[in-house]
């Protein structure tokens, strides 16, 4: 049977809604889109500040990387406080290895504080800067874009107190000498005696370390006309050792202190210069006060 046109045209009025509903819904945004659309006024201004920011910064780098000389420093200076002022400061400032070396010292050589621009720190400056203190071996400086500044020094590690000309300053093992100050936190250490003892007193001191009871007793190492060395003992008795044969004269002297406490005697010296034959010097006896003989008193009677 016929359909009636009355129909058909209900049938395909259904059927064109239908198209026309899928079609809305395929073209309708998603929500990320709808998102974006309603904040797109606020994510421009953003992106080209933050577009800036990395240019500013990549610029100063740049510029700090190919102008060592510094013959550019205007344009560094600049950008750092463009930057500064769009919040690239210094948030904090981390110092590892610090030990011995004055405070004070360090803050001067880093040069910077927290919430100074990040980008006018430079660590080339800083490191050269630490380095030259006599305390500091080598540090390496970091700066890092989330605005800290990380420093690790290595200090030289104090080996002696050395005494020149009525003076007293702490010594390395190469003989720098790495302070004059604070000396009474390192009385433990060894203490050198004369011109040149700074920079021999090392191989001394290992030879001594392999006689433990000869180290013990001994106060100072004294360096005499810049050639051989003196043992100063804590009794005060002085050990003259041979030139260039040291380390085999301290094992001699270990030997007779084991077998017959040679230091612990009241000596003035002991002199084992010569290879065949040891000198002791004691102290002098003192002589008896003589009294006047007694007689007859003298008088008239």
């Amino acid at each position: 049977m016929a359909h009636s046109p009355t129909r058909l045209r209900t049938e395909d009025r259904a059927r064109l809604a239908a198209e026309g509903r899928a079609q809305a819904t395929s073209r309708r945004p998603s929500g990320l889109r709808l998102w974006l659309r309603r904040r797109r006024p606020m994510l421009r201004p953003a992106f080209y500040v933050a577009l800036g920011l990395g240019l500013l910064g990549g610029g100063a780098v740049l510029v700090s990387a190919l102008d060592p000389a510094g013959r550019f420093s205007w344009l560094s200076e600049n950008l750092a406080e463009a930057t500064g002022g769009a919040g690239m400061v210094v948030g904090e400032i981390i110092v590892r290895g610090q030990q011995n070396t004055p405070r004070e010292l360090i803050r001067a050589a880093i040069g910077t504080r927290v919430g100074d621009p990040l980008l006018g720190f430079s660590p080339e400056q800083a490191k050269a800067r630490l380095e030259s203190i006599a305390w500091i071996e080598s540090a390496e400086v970091q700066r890092l874009l989330n605005g800290s500044i990380v420093i690790e020094i290595h200090e030289r590690r104090p080996f002696a107190i050395w005494q020149h000309q009525g003076e007293f300053a702490v010594v390395d093992r190469d003989g720098r000498v790495v302070s004059a100050d604070t000396l009474d936190a390192f009385g433990p250490l060894p203490l050198l005696v004369g011109e040149g003892a700074h920079h021999r007193g090392a191989a001394l001191y290992d030879a001594l370390s392999t006689e433990p009871e000869v180290r013990r007793r001994t106060q100072a190492l004294v360096l005499v006309s810049e050639r051989r060395w003196n043992l100063r003992l804590h009794n005060g008795t002085d050990v003259l050792l041979p030139e260039s044969h040291e380390a085999a004269a301290i094992h001699r002297l270990g030997e007779l202190q084991r077998s017959s406490a040679l230091m612990d005697r009241p000596l003035v010296a002991i002199d084992m210069r010569l290879p065949d034959r040891l000198v002791v010097r004691q102290n002098p006896q003192p002589e008896p006060i003589a009294e006047p003989p007694k007689g007859r008193r003298s008088g008239r009677g």
